[in-house]
């Protein structure tokens, strides 16, 4: 079956979010843009760790190309609006690759949907023969995602980068808080520490 490249180069919007009540949330990327909608599921971790390459990548392109860094959002830029609704999953991503344009000053995010392969996220300053970053590549066809697979493919300003990075991770913070003993999510009504025979508010 022919795969589907969802491009948005660049689009009218580009956040992670959530759907359902901490604890049990489904986190999605979702692009907007030319009348379409297009939303992907991921891991909290994903999330997590796309934030802190995308920082990285952001910080590489700075040190190489001289592309200035851009400030964090002011708090009234802030995109604190939900996912657009309906959300419906394209699919689920298996892994992430970033790459920086330097031609463009863009930075290209695409999520490919899950196959066979771990999870992994690659990062390239656009020279398939100059890695900037490259996470999980112990295999020698890590860096080759099948092409039979569905993707979204997004293209941002440093500017939209620094402001997705912003709301990723205020996203990925509001979960369930820690337990202060031992770290594991607390529950409305606390949780059964294995530190402390149990922890409740």
């Amino acid at each position: 079956m022919t795969h589907q490249v969802h491009s948005f180069e660049p689009p009218e919007r580009f956040v992670a979010g959530t759907v359902g009540e901490p604890g049990d949330r489904t986190f999605f990327l979702q692009a907007r843009g030319g009348g379409r909608v297009v939303s992907v599921a991921l891991e909290k971790v994903q999330v997590s760790l796309l934030a802190e390459k995308l920082e990285e990548l952001l910080v590489e392109a700075n040190k190489r190309f001289g592309v200035d860094l851009p400030e964090l959002p002011v708090l009234a830029t802030h995109d604190n609006e939900p996912l657009d609704t309906p959300v419906d999953e394209e699919f689920r991503v298996g892994t992430l690759g970033l790459a920086f344009d330097v031609d463009t000053s863009t930075v290209v995010i695409e999520a490919i949907e899950a196959g066979e392969a771990e999870v992994e996220i690659e990062l390239t300053d656009g020279d398939d023969d100059a890695p900037v970053v490259e996470e999980d590549a112990d295999d020698e066809d890590a860096d080759e995602p099948d092409d039979d697979l569905d993707r979204l493919r997004v293209r941002l300003t440093p500017e939209a980068t620094r402001a997705f990075i912003d709301r990723a991770r205020r996203v990925v913070a509001a979960g369930r808080p820690p337990c202060p003993l031992c770290g594991q999510p607390l529950d409305p009504a606390g949780h059964l520490c294995p530190r402390h025979n149990g922890y409740h508010r």
